[in-house]
């Protein structure tokens, strides 16, 4: 299974946020995650269905607002996509999105790693970024037995 906490996983995480950063979408409205986020979700809804996937990301967020509070202005809708809660902002802070981000992409890696394995999970990424760093890393990203 991929460690959410584990180095690999959150440079992982972080690369892939680093690639969504440039959509020149104002902070305030979105965050770089939900770009993440809406990627696999067409991805992996195929695999799992909208419902499967919204269970998925939904307790990804759960998990993730334990680590960082500051994420439960976030909700999952209906349709598996994420919003901020009604009157709420994105952090204007750059830094402080990107390590949420960050925290919650490497939850649903984590979770989808432990439904379909590491190796599937590598491959679902790389399909949808292609020139995703991690061909040496698989070792890396599993938890220790």
């Amino acid at each position: 299974m991929i460690d959410p906490a584990s180095p690999a996983t959150r440079t992982l995480a972080l690369w892939l946020i680093t690639q969504e950063n440039a959509t020149g979408e104002p902070p305030e409205r979105n965050h770089e995650a939900f770009h993440v986020c809406e990627k696999l979700r067409k991805s992996l809804s195929t695999l799992a269905g909208s419902a499967g996937y919204r269970s998925l990301v939904s307790r990804a967020l759960t998990l993730a607002q334990k680590e960082t509070p500051p994420l439960r202005r976030i909700r999952v809708k209906e349709d598996g996509t994420l919003e901020f809660s009604t009157a709420q902002q994105a952090p204007q802070d750059g830094d402080e999105r990107q390590r949420e981000g960050v925290v919650l992409v490497a939850h649903l890696l984590g979770l989808l790693a432990s439904f379909i394995g590491p190796a599937l999970t590598l491959r679902l990424v790389r399909d949808v970024w292609p020139d995703a760093p991690f061909a040496d890393t698989n070792s890396e990203m599993e938890t220790k037995s």
